[in-house]
């Protein structure tokens, strides 16, 4: 679909939602059970297009995987049986597929070449590609590596010591997968604290990893035991909903089984100390992944400041606090999220911009933006620009504009949530 009207005469929103499985732990799952040895079965699994991406490059290294809707039965050989792959590993548009699988293959023992789609052709490689080289990686590509395609020759790696410059689960995790092979003891120091699901999901499989005061320590060779992996609800798709029920006058939303992750609940903070109604009632399940039901209510919001240790614990809902922002009382300011300006496409740019196409009074600045509200909002043209974020960000606007919305390219939204506007449908009760 090229493009769709969202015409949204203002109802509230009610009912009670299931969000789609986690992509990060979905990724990682698939992983995971691709590298160790046996059986691995998976539920609650995410089907968007940057997870079976993920699944496609295992199967070509050899591993068997079944699915059924939301369920995964993994059959590997293990790291050491994989096949070398006879085609390409083609990521799509997945930069945590093509990132994290450059560690996984660098400590392999096949030769394979991984690539994805334009969007992918322009993001920075060099970040995951200097330290897993230091590692001894055999790693070659455009312009040094710094771009894929990618050619990773699988060897003997060495264990690093290493600082990270930036606050990057990607970059951490695929120095993780790598040290996982390394002969000897991998330390990883992060001056903020990202998502940490690879290490959850290491202790899940049967490895020993140390996290202390910002350091992670890992020895390497250890062998990974096959386990269930139950995922819960991504919090970056919930949202987006509890943006939307914030905004939209007497509205009421339950998300339930929604992930928890400490790392991962920013948005739980800034909805907290923007006014937002809410409660969060824990589930006492068994589980490294802490989760839980959401109930939001629609609220009177107000302006806060957005930076520092914050930022990497909300970094993909920035769209749409962006959007809570211009419906709140006073001046936002969201700061020290540069990373924005690398994920699919230079988010900081194409949220101001498609904001202001509604009539937003946003700014933007090198990292973050400062909004000033509330404002009116008017129908207009949005584009996705193929950002799945930047979509349903978008279809969220249409809820509070006084005419329609016109969105280019919203078929984009499926790579993180297919059921996006189905749910939203039965919320307005259609």
């Amino acid at each position: 679909m090229d493009k769709m009207t969202l015409n949204y005469p203002q109802i509230p929103l009610r009912g009670t939602l299931a969000v789609p499985g986690d992509k990060s732990i979905s990724h990682r799952a698939v992983m995971f059970g691709g590298i160790a040895k046996g059986r691995t079965t998976v539920s609650g699994f995410l089907p968007g297009e940057d997870c079976l991406r993920t699944i496609e490059c295992f199967r070509l290294l050899g591993a068997d995987i079944s699915r059924n809707g939301t369920d995964l039965v993994i059959d590997s050989p293990g790291i050491d049986g994989w096949q070398e792959p006879a085609d390409v590993l083609y990521t799509g548009n997945s930069g945590t597929t093509t990132r994290l699988m450059v560690g996984i293959l660098a400590g392999s023992r096949v030769h394979s070449v991984l690539a994805g789609d334009e969007s992918i052709a322009r993001r920075p490689m060099k970040r995951v590609t200097g330290p897993l080289r230091e590692m001894g990686a055999d790693i070659r590509g455009r312009d040094g590596a710094q771009y894929t395609p990618l050619s990773i020759l699988g060897g003997p790696l060495r264990p690093i010591n290493y600082e990270m410059p930036v606050a990057s689960a990607q970059v951490k995790s695929a120095i993780l997968f790598a040290a996982m092979r390394a002969d000897g003891t991998s330390v990883i120091r992060e001056k903020e604290v990202s998502r940490d699901h690879t290490e959850r999901m290491m202790r899940n499989f049967g490895m020993e990893v140390h996290s202390e005061d910002g350091s992670i320590t890992l020895q390497g060779g250890q062998e990974l035991v096959p386990v269930h992996v139950d995922v819960p609800g991504d919090i970056s798709s919930a949202a987006f909903f509890l943006a939307a029920a914030a905004l939209v006058p007497d509205s009421e939303v339950v998300l339930e089984n929604v992930g928890l992750n400490p790392t991962r609940t920013g948005m739980i903070d800034v909805l907290e100390a923007m006014g937002a109604e809410f409660t969060v009632d824990m589930s006492d399940a068994d589980d490294s992944e802490l989760r839980g039901t959401v109930t939001i209510r629609s609220s009177s919001l107000k302006a806060t400041e957005i930076g520092g240790d914050l930022i990497p614990r909300l970094i993909d809902e920035i769209p749409v606090i962006a959007l809570l922002a211009t419906q709140a009382e006073g001046t936002t300011v969201i700061r020290d999220a540069e990373e924005l300006r690398v994920k699919e496409t230079d988010r900081i740019a194409a949220v101001a911009e498609e904001l202001g196409k509604l009539g937003a009074d946003i700014t933007p600045t090198e990292d973050g933006m400062i909004i000033n509200g509330p404002t009116k909002l008017s129908g207009a043209s949005l584009d996705s620009r193929g950002d799945h974020r930047i979509g349903m960000m978008a279809a969220v606007a249409a809820l509070v504009t006084d005419s329609p919305v016109e969105l280019k390219g919203p078929g984009c939204i499926a790579i993180s949530y297919p059921e996006f506007f189905g749910h939203l449908d039965s919320l307005r009760g259609e």
